[in-house]
């Protein structure tokens, strides 16, 4: 019997299939997202994903949430602007709601956008079916990065015009751009200047009749040189307290363009 083991064992392995010979499996290359066409600040652009190719999807959805609030027809007072304007809905809601909300305002704010896709935004519908007493914007420290003065004030304009054109009956509070500071200190530095530069620019818009310049910077600085984590926890949002410090400093101007 023992002489039959090897024999069966044989067989065995005679008569199983082979397994086919696997492949090892190659992973599908990974192509790199062609690069974003230039966006000059001054020309109406979305807000493009540059992993895809495509209008952001947060972006686009912001938007038309903005353009269904425009078209209830309800708010006296309309907020442009970036992240920090969007940031009345998160830690100056609190502030946005006492200090404004006889007005049921209206926040058309969305984080990380320049002055293109405000642009974009306002030629797009978030002005449609409204008619606001006040349409206040504070845009363009995005754009600092990689514009020129010249540029961004030239899309702040083109912003300013356009509300005016989409809005003819409406004030417009036209506020300066807000300074930031570097880490970890808070210091002003070169791009505190370049801001300074944009807004002796378009504070030339102000006509005292229809379009009215706010220059609210000083309120957010500490001493000469440096921005407070207290007002600016990463010197460049606001907290809770430079909410209120903003709410302050524009209110009398809302109550006075308001009447």
């Amino acid at each position: 019997m023992k002489h039959l083991y090897p024999f069966l064992l044989l067989s065995t392995l005679v008569a199983a299939p082979l397994a086919p010979a696997q492949a090892p499996a190659v992973a599908a290359p990974t192509v790199a997202p062609a690069p974003l066409p230039p966006q000059p600040p001054d020309v109406a652009a979305p807000k493009m994903d540059p992993n895809t190719g495509q209008p952001q999807a947060r972006f686009i959805a912001a938007h038309e949430k903005f353009v269904a609030i425009a078209k209830e027809g309800k708010a006296q007072v309309v907020f442009l602007g970036d992240s920090i304007t969007a940031g009345w809905a998160g830690g100056g809601k609190e502030v946005w709601d006492k200090s404004f909300g006889q007005w049921n305002p209206a926040n058309f704010g969305i984080g990380g956008d320049r002055t293109q896709h405000v642009l974009w935004r306002i030629e797009n519908g978030e002005l449609d079916g409204i008619k606001p007493k006040v349409a206040a914007i504070m845009i363009g420290t995005n754009n600092t990065g990689g514009d020129s003065v010249e540029a961004i004030a030239s899309g702040v304009t083109k912003i300013v015009t356009t509300v005016r054109a989409k809005l003819p009956t409406t004030q417009i509070l036209l506020l300066a751009v807000f300074p930031r500071g570097g880490k970890p200190d808070g210091k002003l530095g070169a791009g505190y200047e370049k801001i300074k530069e944009i807004n002796s620019i378009i504070a030339k818009l102000d006509d005292k009749k229809t379009v009215h310049y706010l220059d609210i910077g000083d309120k957010f600085i500490q001493g000469k040189d440096a921005l407070s984590a207290e007002i600016m926890p990463d010197f460049l949002h606001l907290s809770p307290a430079g909410y209120q410090i903003w709410a302050d400093a524009i209110t009398p101007k809302l109550n006075e363009l308001t009447k």
